[in-house]
């Protein structure tokens, strides 16, 4: 089997929603010597945009687009391990999170699925994380970027403290900030001194490489 048809398997693992194949597919392309990093930017992420553009488009659904990136994190397994060190040393660090008292953490997943689909190495901090907590995780990961999220107005003021802890600790000037949910909006991430509102995943992977480490 050729290298454009390994890829392809895999995007359509992802696609398609079959974790077997997917599996397989990974396993196949390191059996047959193609580079892990391929693996995971060329049939990989190529999966995962497509899901990722149809769900910004409403053809697909939330249920789809987790088990769309169960099938990702099931191939990630086995291609991540066979990946030199020295190839993952430029790779951005970014981190998510659900801000404290807010237990909804379906935003974050997706985020989550498509920063490392981006290419991204990602923490996922969890749900209802105090401001002081989620910043002393960020600076011992020593993240690049933090995606946080609510679904609850009532919870926005943690967005705002975690804001206000960043700038405190002076980590706030090495990592980039954005924010994302229903009750926020652009001008709130403007007030909080957030980077950016992301209006979805795609829209925060999208800002994130045009807006900041491409710029």
């Amino acid at each position: 089997m050729s290298k454009e048809e390994i890829m392809d398997r895999l995007s359509d693992a992802v696609v398609g929603c079959k974790l077997d194949l997917a599996k397989a597919a990974a396993q196949e392309a390191l059996d047959t010597g193609v580079s892990p990093i391929d693996a995971i930017n060329v049939g990989l992420v190529k999966g995962m945009n497509i899901v990722g553009e149809r769900y910004a488009a409403h053809t697909v659904y939330l249920p789809q687009v987790l088990v769309s990136a169960r099938c990702m994190y099931a191939a990630l397994d086995i291609l991540l391990p066979a990946v030199p060190k020295d190839q993952l040393k430029d790779a951005k660090r970014c981190a998510a999170a659900v801000v404290e008292g807010d237990v909804h953490d379906i935003g974050k997943n997706i985020v989550k699925t498509m920063l490392t689909a981006g290419g991204c190495i990602v923490s996922d901090f969890g749900k209802d994380v105090n401001p002081e907590k989620l910043v002393k995780m960020a600076e011992e990961a020593g993240v690049d970027c933090i995606c946080l999220s609510t679904l609850m107005t009532p919870t926005m003021d943690s967005m705002k403290k975690t804001l206000d802890v960043l700038r405190e600790t002076g980590y706030r000037s090495k990592c980039t900030v954005t924010i994302g949910g229903p009750p926020t909006s652009p001008e709130f991430a403007s007030e909080i001194g957030a980077d950016h509102r992301d209006l979805n995943a795609q829209d925060c992977i999208g800002w994130l490489k045009g807006a900041v480490w491409h710029a």
